[in-house]
């Protein structure tokens, strides 16, 4: 079927050429008319393989530099002498790449995807670069946030584009790729980072960002061609303030109460006013005439399940990968670099089922029970997290990381195409992105409450120790009790993603006559004769 110059029929292309306005305005950027109004998806196999290779580099991108910057945070902070700073440099990313992410999904429905993803980019290396120019822990801390101002755009526009491309029945085999891209980086990232800053210097975990941008830069101006109707809208300027600050001052009140172990006097009073900032936001979508989230979309069901999983799950995704690389180098004693290659286990089963659920999906129709299956099996991998011990075996360890991986590669990317084939194309960006803030925002969460419990549950084994046996606890057995803690606190939250998972509805995947046929229907005016620009 892809392998057609056209997914749809002759006698519907027909249909809609009838249904056209008479006349179009020339097109500045092709300098011909442009007749098309139904949803393209004309693309070839061949073509879809050049822009998926574009858009998984500028994923990789994002995605990679989540995990590859842990294994260089020590050397930073020693070599700035600010360990007090720390954890900034990746909250600062975080917040920011958190807070952007919705606002780049409305920007690009209302002007179009390819610009916009290729100014994420942009800012993504400009940051990146600023960031390997560092000269203080707060310079690195500003550049850090506006790396993250790119990476929002990175992972949201690029699965917004393949929604663009692919019609939602054939999109499963090839965001199974995306899904694997993601385990991929989220694996491989601190190998990587490791073998930079033991061999180089950790100014090259920001420079290696610099050519694969650039790559991804040519590749998606020369291969990606996408039709946008220009239309007359607004930004929402006072709801992107009100979400802006909103979420942000609550990641950096639980950041802050993790940092500190505590719900602190300051904590407290920061979380108040980002739920406060957050309300309000909700309440003003509901007056904004081009609202940053629609909250129209909340009454789809699919949408809204989707939305929680993807909060709930990116609490235990980030939760299960990222304490094993520091049990592996605190209490095993491997090179950052060891580590990386001991989780591979993980990306495997991730690439297996994501790539193998995505062929599925696409053959049989139906998404439902992978992302049952997939949220029962990551239950059951978090669980066995739990029984991970400071003398636990690398065959056992091993199994235990490629369960977590499989029950990740079953879901992760189903949730995107179930919301995509849910909504209507013009809230394509907007959902996509939407779906993205809240697995992102689920990570930032899970990360900050879950290494809080690592420290207190910690200090707690040691101090116990000390009372009833007058001996110290040795460090390597009371971070592995910390983190088997942490895990064990994990679990329920896993299992509340297992039981939301029966609510997901399964809708008939649309292929490109589906669509085509969804635009003939309807009125001629729709479009009001606007020009069609390939953007």
């Amino acid at each position: 079927m892809l392998d057609s110059p056209r997914h749809s029929s002759s006698e519907t292309t027909a249909k809609i050429a009838q249904q056209e306005p008479p006349a179009v305005p020339e097109s500045p950027a092709q300098g011909a008319p442009a007749e098309r109004t139904a949803p393209g998806y004309d693309y070839s196999r061949k073509q879809i393989l050049a822009i998926m290779s574009g858009l998984m580099l500028g994923m990789l991108l994002a995605a990679l530099d989540q995990t590859i910057v842990s294994t260089a945070l020590t050397r930073i902070s020693h070599d700035f002498h600010r360990p007090d700073l720390y954890s900034w440099v990746v909250t600062a990313y975080l917040l920011t790449s958190t807070v952007s992410t919705p606002l780049y999904g409305k920007i690009s429905d209302l002007y179009g995807r390819k610009r916009i993803f290729q100014f994420a980019i942009v800012v993504f290396l400009v940051g990146s670069a600023l960031s390997g120019l560092s000269a203080s822990m707060y310079e690195l801390i500003l550049f850090r946030g506006i790396q993250g101002l790119g990476a929002g755009g990175l992972m949201s526009l690029a699965l917004s584009i393949v929604g663009d491309v692919i019609p939602p029945r054939d999109r499963g085999r090839y965001q199974g790729y995306f899904g694997g891209v993601f385990g991929f980086a989220s694996v491989v990232g601190p190998l990587v980072g490791g073998l930079l800053v033991e061999n180089a210097s950790w100014r090259w975990v920001f420079y290696i960002n610099l050519p694969l941008g650039i790559i991804a830069l040519v590749v998606i101006n020369r291969v990606l061609k996408l039709e946008h109707v220009p239309r007359k809208a607004k930004i929402d300027f006072p709801g992107s303030v009100l979400l802006v600050a909103g979420v942000g001052l609550f990641l950096v009140a639980v950041q802050q109460a993790g940092n500190a172990t505590r719900i602190t006097t300051t904590s407290a009073i920061l979380a108040a006013a980002g739920l406060v900032g957050i309300a309000t936001f909700i309440w003003w979508e509901t007056r904004a005439s081009e609202p940053i989230v629609p909250l129209r979309l909340f009454s789809n069901r699919v949408f809204a399940v989707c939305a929680v999983l993807g909060l709930v799950t990116g609490a235990v995704m980030f939760g299960s990968i990222i304490f094993t690389p520091q049990y592996l180098q605190t209490v095993r004693g491997v090179s950052p670099t060891i580590s990386g290659l001991r989780l591979l286990p993980l990306l495997a089963g991730l690439l297996l089922c994501s790539i193998g659920s995505g062929q599925l999906i696409s053959r049989t129709g139906r998404y439902r029970i992978f992302v049952i299956a997939g949220t029962l099996i990551l239950a059951i991998g978090t669980a066995l997290l739990t029984l991970i011990r400071i003398n636990t075996g690398t065959v056992e360890f091993s199994l235990i990381l490629f369960v977590v991986g499989v029950g990740l590669g079953l879901f992760m990317q189903t949730l995107v195409l179930a919301t995509q084939n849910a909504v209507d194309r013009a809230d394509l960006g907007v959902a996509t992105s939407a779906i993205t803030f809240f697995r992102t925002l689920g990570g930032a969460i899970g990360a900050s409450v879950l290494g809080a419990i690592v420290v207190d549950q910690e200090r707690s084994a040691r101090a116990a120790d000390v009372a009833l046996h007058g001996v110290r606890l040795g460090p390597l057995y009371a971070f592995t009790h910390g983190m088997d803690r942490a895990y064990l606190y994990m679990v329920p939250v896993a299992v509340i993603a297992f039981l939301l998972s029966f609510l997901l509805r399964e809708l008939r995947l649309k292929d490109g006559a589906d669509l085509a046929q969804a635009a003939a229907a309807q009125p001629a005016n729709a479009a009001e004769s606007a020009t069609v620009y390939s953007a």
